[in-house]
C-alpha cells in the first residue's frame, strides 16, 4: 500500500490544506494528515480542535486518516510506513522554504521522498495566519475555510 502523510500544523485548517488532501487521495492509496503537537509556539486552537476540524473536513475520504504527533515530521512517516511528504506550494510563496526542508528530511530519512503539488489557482493567496487576522478585523472568512471552521474561529477570536 503506497501512504503519503502531509503533515502541518493546520491552525486553522483552510480550503487550500483540504484541496492538496483531496487531491491526494486520489494518488495513495493512504493519506494521513499529521497535526503537528507545537509545544515551542501558541497556537489559536488546541491540537484536539486542529485534530477535529480536519477530521470534519475530509470525512468524505475514506482514504484519509487524520492524527496528531510530536517530533520531526520523518519520523511520524516511518511511524506509519508512509514512503512520501506531502506539501502544497503556493506561487512565490513556499518554494524557498519547503525545498530547504524537503533537503533537510532527505538528509535525516533518504528514503522518504517530499512530493510538492502545487496550490489550486483560487486557493494561492490562503494562508492560515491570515486567515486568523482577517477574522480579528471582523472579515467574512467563508469562501476560504470549511463552514465549520468558520464557526470556531468566530467562536475563539
Amino acid at each position: 500500500m503506497v501512504k503519503a502523510l502531509y503533515p502541518g500544523t493546520f491552525d486553522p485548517v483552510h480550503n487550500g490544506h483540504v484541496d492538496i488532501v483531496s487531491r491526494s487521495a486520489r494518488l495513495f492509496e493512504k493519506v494521513y494528515v499529521g497535526i503537528y503537537e507545537q509545544p515551542e509556539k501558541p497556537a489559536l486552537f488546541s491540537t484536539q480542535d486542529r485534530v477535529s476540524m480536519f477530521k470534519e473536513s475530509v470525512e468524505h475520504l475514506p482514504n484519509v486518516e487524520v492524527q496528531s504527533f510530536r517530533g520531526l515530521a520523518v519520523n511520524h512517516a516511518q511511524k506509519v510506513g508512509a514512503m512520501f511528504i506531502l506539501r502544497g506550494l503556493r506561487a512565490g510563496f513556499d518554494f524557498e522554504t519547503e525545498f530547504e526542508m524537503a533537503l533537510m528530511w532527505r538528509k535525516l530519512s533518504p528514503k522518504i521522498d517530499v512530493i510538492c503539488m502545487m496550490s489550486s489557482l483560487e486557493n494561492q493567496f490562503i494562508h492560515s495566519s491570515r486567515v486568523k487576522e482577517v477574522v480579528k478585523l471582523g472579515a467574512n472568512v467563508s469562501d476560504l475555510v470549511p463552514q465549520h471552521v468558520v464557526k470556531k474561529l468566530n467562536e475563539n477570536m
